[in-house]
């Protein structure tokens, strides 16, 4: 004779994070048996076909795709579903292992109001947003003090967000924290702090390695100190070698294995912004092209090999820099959608931009190349339109500002 009791069962709701769930109580019945069955137990996994009437192989290539905010009612199908989809760092190393992967969008955003930290992820196939757990830093930390990047998946891991710096907003104090997440296991984790605390400052990602420089300093001086973390290695920060100028940084890029740095354009524009260009290799920074870092007006994305700027001062007009000539081309197609306000960060996958505007409203451009001659300013060379696709964020995301976002693929 088999018992039977009532349980109380708790689905989440469209979250990764266990600390950060919506609860949904749902109510099944569970059977507890009078006597051990460990054999039988043991036997489920033979017994039970993930999909009736398909080979295993090919329905967990099918259960693999599943959104993930339909995991919590899948999980309630049968216990190789749940077996499955229970556990996260179980589905993404089983999807990395076929090699499915999606990119998903991570922006770290902040109330107006109260200042409050939180990162926000939007799965880019599925258009849905995500919440993951809380950052372990400082409760009155600057949101716009950190520095992000995004390190791609190394061997059998997975894409990585690392977060590094950042300063206390009630103390103008820089921080020398650095905080690594794991998309695939959904955890944070402290990694070994920077050599010099720093705030505002440019950061990239060459050959897996996080370079970090400039920035300003405990006393509010700016640095022209320079660091680079190896993630995959000993996972110490190590100096490497200082900039030409003390600055601090308003964007970066990682273009052709350099690291390029602009302090930014600030009204009323009294006196030109600098810029410096890292070689890794030769372990040497050199001045920024003039024409580079005077047009240099907004924030940078690398697509197809070449740097653009959604400028932050004419309208939110795309511009491509073109090495040649030393000078930026306007690219053609529609404008920015009008949803879509400062201030705004920017990040890309493949052959898009994707632009996140206050209240986390999201717009997708896609950039085409058009032949010699076809974009305007293009003085015969290839020019670039682009195309914007809306997403729509959620009413309660209305009082969110985004401060950085990063593209991850699980």
């Amino acid at each position: 004779m088999r018992r039977v009791r009532v349980s109380s069962h708790q689905a989440p709701v469209h979250k990764l994070g266990d600390g950060q769930m919506k609860l949904t109580p749902r109510f099944r019945l569970a059977a507890t048996p009078a006597s051990s069955s460990g054999p039988q137990q043991a036997s489920w996994e033979a017994a039970e076909a993930l999909i009736p009437g398909l080979p295993d192989d090919a329905a967990l290539n099918c259960l693999l795709r599943l959104a993930v905010e339909s995991h919590g009612a899948c999980r309630l199908v049968c216990r190789r579903w749940r077996h499955l989809l229970a556990d996260k760092a179980r589905f993404f190393a089983q999807r990395r292992a076929l090699g499915l992967r999606a990119p998903w969008l991570f922006t770290l955003a902040f109330h107006r109001c109260t200042g409050e930290i939180q990162w926000k992820v939007l799965d880019l196939g599925q258009r849905s947003w995500h919440a993951i757990p809380a950052m372990p830093c400082r409760d009155r930390a600057c949101p716009r003090g950190f520095g992000c990047v995004a390190v791609p998946a190394a061997g059998d891991g997975g894409d990585a967000l690392v977060v590094c710096g950042g300063l206390v907003s009630d103390m103008d104090c820089p921080l020398h924290l650095v905080l690594r997440y794991d998309v695939c296991r959904n955890r944070w984790a402290v990694m070994a702090r920077m050599l010099a605390a720093r705030s505002f400052f440019a950061g990239g990602v060459i050959d897996g390695r996080v370079y970090v420089a400039g920035g300003y300093s405990a006393d509010q001086f700016e640095l022209s100190s320079a660091e680079v973390l190896d993630p995959a290695g000993a996972g110490a920060w190590r100096p490497v070698a200082s900039m030409g100028a003390n600055m601090a940084s308003a964007d970066s890029a990682v273009l052709g294995g350099r690291l390029y740095v602009t302090e930014g354009c600030a009204w009323p524009f009294f006196s030109a912004p600098r810029g410096q260009v890292y070689d890794p290799r030769a372990d040497r920074w050199e001045a920024m092209p003039a024409g580079m870092r005077e047009g240099w007006t907004g924030l940078s994305v690398v697509v197809a090999g070449r740097l653009f700027v959604v400028s932050e001062y004419e309208r939110m007009k795309v511009k491509v820099y073109d090495p040649e000539t030393d000078s930026w081309d306007t690219v053609g197609g529609a404008p920015m959608p009008e949803r879509i306000m400062k201030p705004f960060s920017v990040s890309c996958v493949d052959s898009r931009i994707v632009v996140v505007g206050r209240g986390l409203h999201v717009a997708i451009g896609h950039v085409r190349e058009e032949p010699a001659g076809g974009g305007p300013g293009s003085r015969g060379a290839p020019g670039y339109s682009v195309c914007w696709q809306d997403v729509d964020a959620p009413k309660e995301f209305s009082d969110l500002t985004p401060s950085s976002s990063q593209i991850l693929h699980a």
